[in-house]
């Protein structure tokens, strides 16, 4: 399955750099009759999922936890670029770094996984989710889904990160196996305007500090202090970026 979604962003890569090379951008405008997505956009930007099971295979309902961020499908209006193309109805699997997606959410319609197209975005909750480059506070560079909660000179992300450990059988009949399970974790990322990338923000006020721009790194230190505030919750941060957007 992984060779195959490889060879589908393949695909998809060809596709742009043909349109690039003859000088012509593809229309994917979806003004259809009932709002939903075009035919065009739909074969570019998704690709099948022809054996979804497969990518969850071996999992069963003895698992604790689950890999999305809600397992039931929403309708969500999907754009390219700026421009919006139409309503479909998504469900994120953070675990595979994957959006799976439905035209009209049908109990037997096929799942389809929405390409890995960096001008591709849904919105969620009223704020826009797309594939992006990031790195994480271990300095290691990833690619992953990231919703932007925050705009302006200081962007702010939020991530759902999944992991899966393995069900541990009990050693012995006065000790309880461990089920197999799904672990969600929620991390932010800043993306600092005209510094090309986007970093990790831990909670910790002399590390936020570190990835703001010098100009402001008096500033927000004099804030943090007069403020007492201490890196603790979502609610913290968005009032730290939204001095630093002031």
């Amino acid at each position: 399955m992984k060779n195959l979604l490889i060879l589908f962003c393949l695909t998809m890569a060809t596709t742009v750099l043909n349109a690039q090379t003859t000088g012509q951008v593809a229309s994917y405008n979806a003004n259809t009759a009932d709002g939903g997505v075009s035919d065009a956009l739909y074969k570019y930007a998704l690709g099948s999922i022809s054996d979804a099971d497969n990518k969850t295979k071996g999992f069963d309902d003895s698992i604790e936890g689950s890999p999305y961020m809600s397992n039931n499908f929403s309708q969500t209006s999907i754009y390219y670029g700026d421009e919006k193309e139409g309503d479909l109805f998504y469900r994120y699997n953070a675990y595979n770094e994957e959006i799976e997606i439905k035209q009209q959410n049908l109990i037997d319609e096929p799942i389809r996984a929405l390409g890995r197209d960096k001008k591709i975005k849904i919105m969620v909750n009223g704020k826009p989710m797309s594939f992006k480059t990031f790195i994480d506070k271990n300095g290691n560079t990833k690619n992953g889904y990231l919703t932007l909660i925050k705009d302006g000179e200081f962007k702010l992300y939020k991530r759902l990160n999944v992991t899966f450990k393995e069900a541990k059988k009990a050693p012995n009949s006065f000790v309880k196996g461990v089920p197999a399970r799904f672990t969600q974790f929620t991390e932010y990322y800043l993306e600092v305007d005209g510094g090309n990338r986007i970093d990790e923000l831990e909670m910790n006020n002399k590390k936020l500090i570190n990835l703001v721009t010098d100009d402001k790194q008096s500033a927000l230190k004099k804030y943090l202090k007069e403020n007492k505030i201490k890196l603790k919750d979502e609610s913290d941060i968005h009032q730290v970026i939204n001095f630093l957007n002031s």
